[in-house]
Formats: structure tokens, sequence, C-alpha cells
């Protein structure tokens, strides 16, 4: 189980990267004006999502794994529920990011570069929180 909890911190660790990288470019695609720079800032989203996106649901299928595998263990409190609420926030939210990368692929952004700095602060406050559950688990 050590080699599967390892992968899994593994896959968190690389989907949390891309899910703070990805709407850092959205930041810069909605300030920019310069054509040859959008190009470039569209190439750079669509690839980092299709590159991020197994990294998540690896992240998912692992954490579901260690979950059942520590089923026992894991029953004594609700923290378990909490975090598990947070992750298919985050799944959402990664889907979410996904429509983006499609709406500033057909030029069709409305939203200013101040929306995305907040939209870019939520995967952090899910990172706290869960990190907290995990290692606290408070209740």
């Amino acid at each position: 189980m050590l080699w599967l909890k390892a992968f899994h911190i593994f896959f968190v660790v690389s989907w949390f990267a891309g899910l703070f990288y990805l709407p850092r470019i959205f930041v810069n695609h909605a300030m920019t004006e310069e054509p040859a720079v959008r190009e470039r800032l569209k190439l750079m989203e669509r690839k980092l999502y299709k590159f991020v996106t197994p990294i998540g649901a690896l992240a998912v299928i692992t954490g579901l794994w260690l979950w059942f595998a520590y089923a026992d263990l894991l029953a004594i409190g609700g923290w378990i529920y909490v975090k598990t609420a947070l992750v298919a926030g985050l799944v959402a939210y990664h889907l979410y990011c996904g429509h983006l990368v499609k709406v500033f692929a057909e030029d069709r952004n409305i939203r200013n570069h101040v929306w995305f700095r907040f939209f870019n602060e939520v995967p952090v406050l899910v990172l706290i929180a869960v990190t907290i559950l995990v290692v606290v688990k408070p209740f």
C-alpha cells in the first residue's frame, strides 16, 4: 500500500501543479491584445489541459483505491467525506477549466484578468482544506 500512497501523492502534486498554472495562463490570456501572444497562450492552455487531465484522473483513482483499502480506518471520522466533497468540487473546477480552454480557443472570453486572478485561488484554498483534513483529521 505504500507504493500506492506514494503514487497518489505524486499524482495529486502533479495535478495541483497543472491546476495552479492553467488559470495563471488564463490571467495572461485575458490581459493580452496581441494576436501572436493569444495564439501561443491558446496552444499552452490546450497542451497543459490535455496533459494534466489524465494525471487528475489517476489522482482520483488512486485516492479511491486508498479509501477502499483503508475503509476500516477511515470509517472513524467524517473528515473523509468532506475531503471527498472537496475533491469532487476540484474535479468540477478542472472540467470548468476545460470549458474555459475552449472559450479562449474560440475567442469568446468575456471575463477580465481580475476575475481569473480570483479564480486562480480556488485550488489553493482546496489544497489547504484537504491537507488539514488529511493530516489533522479534525472530526
